[in-house]
């Protein structure tokens, strides 16, 4: 069986396994509150501006949170297709993988909230990604420019994501360079 295929094959497969897991989602259109969040919220008794303001930003927290999860999966599948499934322990420094744990541990002791996923590299920070990638080139270099330009996407991305985070209002310049970098990384790498 030639590489080609046999990659697809193995793509669909490991695909069709971690959908059987996901809970499937009835997918919103865009700006649309979900009922059950919203019931389940006081924002009819907050300052009307801050609420304005944090609507106007959660779209810009939806393409970054989305784009991240992106990057995530982009790099679980490379290194589970070229490395197998110990690509955690094998292609992951032990820094990374260290703080990962730690953090993963750290949160597993609160038991009554809901963790932030059951794959080590969900623990990870946005800016391991790119870390992660440049210890393992070879694998990616095929899809990506260059370690650089991935890193500038990440870091860019990554500035505009913690102030948001931190509850803070991007401008419309920052907001632009968003929509380009994730655009240019849709156009190289795919989705």
């Amino acid at each position: 069986m030639n590489d080609d295929l046999y990659a697809f094959a193995f793509r669909g497969l490991l695909t069709d396994q971690t959908l059987d897991g996901t809970p499937r989602l009835r997918r919103k259109s865009d700006g649309e509150l979900d009922p059950d969040v919203v019931k389940r919220l006081p924002v009819d008794l907050l300052d009307e501006e801050f609420v304005a303001t944090a609507k106007r930003m959660a779209v810009v927290y939806v393409a970054i949170a989305a784009f991240e999860n992106t990057v995530r999966e982009f790099v679980v599948k490379r290194l589970l297709e070229t490395i197998g499934a110990d690509w955690w322990t094998k292609a992951v420094s032990e820094k990374i993988r260290t703080k990962a744990e730690t953090r993963r541990e750290e949160e597993s002791k609160i038991k009554w909230h809901t963790p932030r996923g059951d794959q080590p590299i969900n623990y990870t920070e946005f800016g391991d990604l790119s870390s992660i990638v440049g210890q393992n080139w070879a694998h990616f270099e095929n899809y990506l420019q260059s370690q650089e330009w991935m890193r500038q996407i990440i870091t860019t991305l990554e500035r505009s994501r913690n102030v948001i985070m931190h509850s803070g209002e991007l401008g419309l310049q920052d907001i632009e360079r968003i929509g380009t970098s994730i655009r240019d990384w849709i156009r190289q790498v795919g989705t």
